[in-house]
């Protein structure tokens, strides 16, 4: 894995929580909340000055704001939710770009995983454990956040056990 081992421990007790948090509120509310968003993207502006050369932080914000730009296009063409384009954004610094393909494929997967649960637990007994979660009533419409927050923890896990030494 091209992320630095070192990078990933930093990163991962503060990072994980919060994709919990997103997963949790996007499956009971259907939304990514911008405080989730923000102290993600805060996690990394914080820690980040200290973890990488200057030119390297500064790349890594820039992919911030393309992402950020670009998830703008695709929420205003309808491909995805503004919280999910926020969330992806506030994740991008994380990710080494040599990791890239990685990352997309561990989202693949989780993405299937996260729909088969989801709406697997929507029609079985599981229901009544979270009766009121916004996201069994929205028809076709999937918590995204659901499979984007534990893709960004899975890939810090990973990364703190199989980075760069």
């Amino acid at each position: 894995m091209a992320i630095s081992a070192t990078h990933a421990l930093w990163f991962l007790p503060f990072v994980f929580p919060i994709c919990l948090y997103v997963a949790f509120t996007d499956m009971a509310q259907m939304r990514i909340t911008n405080p989730a968003v923000v102290l993600l993207a805060l996690v990394f502006v914080v820690l980040g000055i200290f973890l990488f050369p200057f030119p390297e932080y500064l790349w890594r914000l820039a992919a911030l704001a393309i992402v950020l730009v670009v998830g703008i296009i695709l929420n205003a063409a309808g491909a995805l939710g503004a919280g999910d384009a926020k969330f992806i954004a506030a994740a991008a610094p994380f990710i080494a770009l040599g990791d890239l393909r990685l990352v997309i494929a561990l989202f693949m997967a989780t993405l299937l995983a996260a729909a088969v649960a989801h709406r697997g637990a929507k029609y079985t007994p599981l229901r009544r454990l979270a009766p009121h979660w916004d996201s069994w009533e929205r028809g076709k419409k999937f918590p995204m956040g659901l499979a984007l927050g534990p893709a960004l923890a899975i890939y810090l896990i990973l990364g703190a056990l199989y980075g760069a030494r």
